[in-house]
């Protein structure tokens, strides 16, 4: 064992030392108060028969507490990618107990308060932990874990950086609930005795602020990465001991940015949640992928790349999803997912080789192709414009530029092959786990177009959302509406705003009433409108708002919740 790593099957055990585990709420919480929390909530889930249980919380430490109790508590622990409806029903249909932030459907446990500890080690060896895959390109998959194939990455992982981070606190803008998040802002921290920090910062900004005065690291995504710009704080960035970034390939642009900027080269992890973690770089020496210790990845005469790591339950190589190119002394470059790999009317493309046309040409800063299943499949790109692209549209228009995009394309690709659907972003949409939110894009492409307005621009932030839509008119609530004077009617500007609102903001409450509802201006065919939401989750109100250039055309507030 690495000498400056605990043993996670101790962790919540009794130490002769007392030290910092977490910032929760703004309170220091150290060693002594996590031994008591865990061995509360142990004595009172001890007491339940169920042995699966789901764990979700916003917050890593009260996290952090509820899985070492359910695992002391001799639970069955699976870490669920989200908190959505859906996603709870599935795993209530699959017998488990819901622990955590579950909107009103998880078990409520009242921790038992002992005079004395009575845990014990922890198997390391039991296959105690699932977790479960991105479902990036399909369903989620559920993985197990025991925690020694955790404790023998979080040794290489202090063995290779433990020096550098040295006692910096983490701070995070991805989740716990995924492996990475999990590993490096939860687990490695608690082994190696270095305070974590339990909220979720959702962009740079405040991050920066609570690591002001701290000696801290940060633990990203490639996504949040490449947002930073001209207006971030670089001199607060260089102050950080390291960035790690993973979850896909950070751009060579964002990795020179930053250590222009701030002298800081950025260290990307290249793993998954089947594997763990796999090899690392920093892009800006050398793009090329070092494995960790132990660690051998091969390709065979097929092209089929495959991985032995000590990381790994079973002894036989495992197939990697992505395809690899090897160099010299065991070092790789990766060339893209196997399954972005796709078929289109018998017709082979590669989704990454459309992506990296696209952001060849001058107008466009980042895209992201998927393909559309239907009575025909169809290739759709999301694009986030530069400024030249910005004022190309402004200048020319949507129609003008998907033209110029579709003949530039046509050099490379066969016709068949062309983005059929095309969506502007002033942002990629991203998950918790700092990856392209596929779902949400893959509802706003399936929009009737007969029933809503076409989308031509989407600016995503946190809990408010400002769209730019197109009122075409052959939607078919013109018809008879007037048939010399067209207009929009009242209820369809209602159903739009909550239509949408759903999609953004996951809200499952039933409606409940509109508030404040007022009808300003009439909406024509052909008109573009822009439409602002708003959620208020404290109090289940969206707030919406259609205007134009000249007017505001209507607003008001839809309630949820239950009938009281």
């Amino acid at each position: 064992m690495c000498a400056n790593i605990n043993s996670l099957s101790q962790l919540a055990l009794a130490s002769k030392t007392e030290h910092a585990i977490a910032v929760y709420q703004g309170q220091l919480i150290n060693s002594t108060q996590f031994n008591a929390d865990v061995q509360a909530l142990a004595n009172s889930l001890s007491h339940h028969k169920t042995k699966q249980f789901a764990l979700y919380y916003d917050e890593a430490y009260v996290f952090a507490v509820s899985l070492f109790a359910l695992l002391h508590s001799n639970k069955e622990v699976w870490i669920a990618a989200n908190n959505k409806t859906i996603t709870a029903d599935k795993l209530l249909d699959q017998g488990c107990e819901l622990l955590g932030d579950w909107e009103g459907k998880e078990l409520v446990i009242e921790p038992q308060q002992l005079d004395q500890s009575t845990l014990q080690a922890l198997d390391m060896n039991k296959q105690s932990l699932l977790i479960f895959t991105s479902g990036s390109s399909g369903q989620a998959k559920a993985i197990t874990k025991s925690l020694q194939q955790f404790q023998s990455e979080i040794e290489t992982l202090e063995s290779c950086w433990g020096q550098q981070l040295a006692q910096a606190q983490v701070l995070a803008t991805v989740s716990h609930q995924h492996i990475y998040g999990l590993l490096f802002r939860v687990l490695w921290p608690l082994a190696a005795g270095r305070c974590f920090h339990s909220q979720m910062y959702l962009s740079p900004e405040p991050l920066l602020k609570a690591a002001s005065d701290i000696a801290a690291y940060w633990v990203a995504s490639p996504a949040q990465l490449k947002r930073l710009d001209e207006l971030t704080p670089w001199q607060s960035i260089a102050k950080l001991a390291a960035i790690f970034s993973s979850g896909g390939a950070l751009a060579i642009t964002a990795a020179k940015q930053i250590q222009d900027n701030c002298q800081h080269k950025v260290l990307e992890i290249y793993g998954s949640s089947e594997t763990g973690g796999i090899a690392w770089r920093q892009s800006v020496d050398d793009a090329l992928w070092t494995t960790f210790e132990g660690i051998e990845v091969s390709v065979d005469e097929q092209g089929v790349s495959y991985l032995k790591s000590p990381y790994l339950v079973a002894k036989s190589p495992f197939v990697l999803d992505d395809k690899i190119k090897m160099a010299e002394e065991g070092r790789f470059a990766l060339l893209g997912r196997v399954d972005r790999i796709v078929k289109v009317e018998e017709k082979r493309l590669s989704l990454d080789e459309l992506e990296q046309q696209l952001i060849a040409y001058q107008w466009i800063e980042q895209a992201y192709t998927l393909v559309l299943s239907g009575k025909r499949e169809k290739v759709a790109a999301i694009l986030v414009l530069s400024v030249l692209g910005q004022d190309y549209l402004q200048q020319q228009g949507r129609a003008a530029l998907i033209k110029m995009l579709r003949k530039q394309l046509m050099q490379s690709f066969e016709t068949v092959l062309l983005p059929k659907k095309w969506l502007m972003m002033h942002t990629l949409p991203l998950t918790s786990q700092g990856k392209v939110n596929r779902g949400l894009l893959e509802q706003l492409l399936a929009m009737d177009s007969n029933r809503f307005p076409q989308i031509l621009d989407v600016n995503d932030e946190n809990d408010s959302v400002d769209l730019q839509l197109k009122v075409l008119p052959e939607l078919i609530y013109f018809e008879g509406h007037f048939p010399e004077q067209p207009i929009l009617p009242g209820v369809t500007q209602l159903a739009w705003a909550e239509s949408f609102g759903k999609i953004f903001f996951n809200i499952s409450q039933p409606f409940l009433r509109m508030e404040v509802v007022k009808f300003k201006k009439i909406i024509r065919p052909n008109d573009i409108i822009r439409m602002k939401l708003n959620w208020k989750a404290e109090t289940n109100k969206l707030y919406f708002e259609l205007s134009s250039l000249t007017d505001s055309h209507s607003s008001g507030r839809i309630v949820y919740g239950e009938q009281e």
